[in-house]
């Protein structure tokens, strides 16, 4: 298993046509600098992403400051209970920690149970507030899209 960043030609090859105004959202952001595609591969193959987004408008986010917000964490369900995602998390992790970042937030679905018990074993114990807009899901005019109520999630690093 290998760790590393990944650029905005792999992310579009992994997400294909699935999210078109999202992904060319998370191209742009990847391109200019402001997020960063985090892969853990196996065999040369990508098993599981992970995106570092430095700057938002909605600041309790990402500001660009402190805060970095996690998003699109996913490890592929033959690869899941594996410890491969916490291996994954604590990478990126150390890494924004080491760019002097010191707060960074996630999102999680109220009823994600698993992914809830990840996360505050990770860290993320504190929530900031609840949300319905999806700062990285964008619609056609690249605004970002509500969506179902989830949990912003943060910790100090």
């Amino acid at each position: 298993m290998r760790i590393r960043k990944a650029d905005q030609n792999e992310m579009m090859a992994l997400w294909g046509n699935k999210n078109p105004a999202a992904g060319g959202f998370f191209y742009h952001i990847l391109q200019d600098g402001t997020a960063e595609f985090w892969a853990i591969e196996h065999r040369g193959a990508l098993i599981g992403e992970l995106y570092a987004v430095y700057n938002l408008e909605d600041k309790d986010f990402a500001d660009g400051k402190q805060t970095v917000y996690l998003c699109a964490f996913r490890i592929r369900k033959d690869y899941r209970c594996q410890g491969l995602g916490t291996r994954l998390m604590l990478h990126v992790l150390e890494h924004i920690k080491a760019q002097g970042y010191r707060r960074v937030t996630i999102g999680v679905d109220a009823g994600e149970e698993a992914n809830i018990r990840l996360y505050r074993r990770l860290g993320f114990t504190q929530k900031i507030k609840d949300c319905t807009i999806d700062p990285c899901d964008r619609d056609e005019q690249m605004q970002p899209k509500p969506c179902p109520l989830f949990w912003l999630l943060y910790q100090e690093i």
